[in-house]
């Protein structure tokens, strides 16, 4: 990326440096970091802070160059777009004292502009616009910046296809390649919230602001909740063998640092579904009226952290052993609760697992998360009496519960039960576990 001083002259009166827009659906993000502090000289373009949302860190850059006066912001504050986060004084002199002329600015685009004669490969889904005078914020890792330099790419003419329009580096590849970035579908507008009574008047209360994470939560859930019509289907499987076999798995697994769990399993049964059921293992494009397959499978596993619920993504799921998946999982886990994901570990998934067997319940309906049109929940395990025929006699076994929601306007009752009968068999059995995944 190449800098530019702001062409302000020496004296000239203060000016203020404002947030960028930080991206379709974001209000506000949370200061993880103060990249800059009073009598640093700065560059247009240049990172001046570290901005946490929608489950990940982003750069804020500088809308102009010049000499930080006063830094308005402090690691833990709440910004919105447009809103003042530092003062300049004059523009950095150096090259002026030189006597050197100073090289033609490259305007900086308020929003991306399309060339006289766009090539129609790389047609992208329009961006949202910056508000006048301001650059549009550019979420994307250092990485991906460097890389954008090595291409000789614009990260402005980029449309990441990341929360808040992040750009990834397949992003970059992409349009490297002419290929346009995977648009972002425009939601129907929200009704507004109702506005809460005064519970002061009741009693005592304590108000808390919410995490990123929990930010970002919110807004999705209600984007699910409101994009798709769920259906729950709920099962049983006897896990009785399959128990038993991931008991005998363990220490040869243990010899190479990983822990089988039943999550490790359902990884490779749901992989195997999902061959079998293709519509499950897709995605509905509303404005092509066409549903997409997706010729891999990356799984989401829904990760409990203290700083809320995140959802890293295991890859190529169908092409991996129990314990190597074992051993992913728990790697992807523990990154995952010290909020080491990066964006890219929690893109790509075409199913979601949540697992709530370690905390217990008897079931439960999760939202699918868009655009995945299913998603898998599995509850706690339990020994219950079942009923042998040929024996003529009750057996202690034990059950698994689990549940499918899924989007009806692509899946019918009748395919979500037949996915759910395939996976309860695989766990029944698990010698169909080497046939089959």
């Amino acid at each position: 990326m190449r800098y530019r001083l702001s062409a302000r002259p020496t004296g000239a009166i203060m000016a203020e440096l404002k947030l960028p827009d930080l991206g379709d659906n974001v209000s506000s993000a949370v200061v993880v970091g103060v990249l800059i502090k009073e009598g640093d000289t700065i560059l247009a373009g240049q990172p001046v802070l570290e901005l946490e949302t929608d489950k990940a860190v982003m750069e804020a850059p500088a809308s102009e160059g010049g000499t930080v006066s006063k830094v308005l912001v402090k690691p833990g504050d709440e910004v919105k777009s447009g809103q003042v986060i530092a003062v300049l004084g004059e523009a950095a002199a150096a090259p002026a004292a030189e006597n050197k002329p100073a090289p033609t600015p490259a305007p900086a685009p308020v929003s991306p502009q399309p060339s006289s004669t766009p090539a129609p490969q790389r047609s992208v889904a329009p961006l949202p616009s910056a508000p006048a005078g301001q650059r549009r914020l550019i979420p994307a890792a250092p990485s991906v910046r460097r890389l954008a330099r090595e291409l000789g790419i614009n990260l402005l003419e980029v449309v990441g296809s990341g929360p808040a329009y992040r750009i990834s580096e397949n992003d970059l590849r992409r349009f490297a390649s002419g290929e346009a970035p995977a648009a972002v579908a425009a939601q129907p507008p929200s009704a507004p919230a109702p506005t809460l009574p005064d519970f002061s008047k009741f009693g005592p209360v304590r108000r808390e602001a919410m995490s990123g994470v929990r930010r970002a939560t919110v807004r999705s859930m209600a984007q699910a909740w409101s994009t798709i019509p769920m259906v729950t289907h709920f099962d049983k499987a006897d896990i009785t063998e399959m128990e038993a076999l991931r008991k005998r798995i363990n220490p040869r697994a243990e010899k190479r640092g990983a822990k089988v769990t039943m999550t490790a399993i359902l990884l490779k049964i749901a992989a195997a579904a999902l061959k079998q059921f293709p519509k499950f293992n897709a995605s509905i494009d509303t404005a092509t009226n066409e549903v997409v397959y997706k010729e891999y499978i990356h799984i989401g596993v829904a990760v409990d952290t203290p700083s809320g619920l995140l959802v890293p993504v295991v890859r190529d799921v169908d092409k991996k052993g129990v314990i190597a998946l074992a051993a992913e999982l728990g790697e992807i886990a523990a990154k995952a609760r010290d909020r080491k994901l990066t964006p890219e570990e929690m893109q790509g998934a075409s199913f979601t697992i949540s697992n709530l067997g370690g905390i217990g319940g008897t079931g439960f309906t999760p939202i699918v998360n868009w655009p995945e049109v299913a998603i898998m929940g599995v509850s706690r395990s339990s020994i219950e009496p079942v009923w042998n025929a040929e024996k003529t006699t009750f057996e202690p076994r034990n059950i698994m519960p689990f549940s499918l929601s899924y989007d009806h306007r692509l899946i019918d009752g009748a395919d979500a039960a037949r996915f759910c009968r395939f996976v309860a068999e695989m766990l029944e059995d698990p010698f169909l576990l080497g046939f089959e995944g």
